[in-house]
């Protein structure tokens, strides 16, 4: 069962939303969740693009994995506008140890899906993807 929970399948929903977040912005992120059933990577929430850094980490379960990416915008020292699109792998530690090993094993599949990723952060509690987290990885 190990074996086949690893062969994730990812919905073209999750690529097209990813594609349209990096080319037209349309979205702030996306949070993406494994569908056991259905063997698959879904799109379980966009993000508008006004939408602030709390709104997105609100739209995580608190004791359930999920995938996420999240368009960061931030001025340099120089004072240049920029984007880093981050992808998160979050994972409670209050979530089921299954879970935690199902969205592990699939994590750097369906990341190759998504053409476009700078940073990645694994957090398993609120304060390792916190806003300074972001700034500081950002740079």
């Amino acid at each position: 069962m190990a074996n086949a929970a690893s062969g994730m399948a990812v919905h073209d929903d999750c690529k097209l939303k990813f594609l349209e977040l990096k080319a037209k912005r349309s979205h702030r992120f996306i949070v993406f969740k494994i569908e056991e059933k259905q063997k698959q990577v879904v799109v379980e929430k966009l993000g508008e693009p006004a939408d602030s850094y709390e709104a997105f980490t609100a739209s995580l379960p608190a004791d359930e994995c999920r995938y996420a990416v999240y368009d960061f915008d931030f001025v340099t020292d120089d004072n240049c506008q920029k984007s880093r699109i981050f992808f998160i792998a979050w994972s409670p530690d209050t979530s089921k140890v299954r879970s935690k090993m199902i969205y592990a094993s699939s994590k750097d599949r369906f990341k190759r899906e998504l053409d476009g990723i700078q940073v990645e952060l694994q957090a398993t509690d609120p304060t390792e993807m916190g806003i300074d987290v972001i700034r500081s990885r950002a740079n």
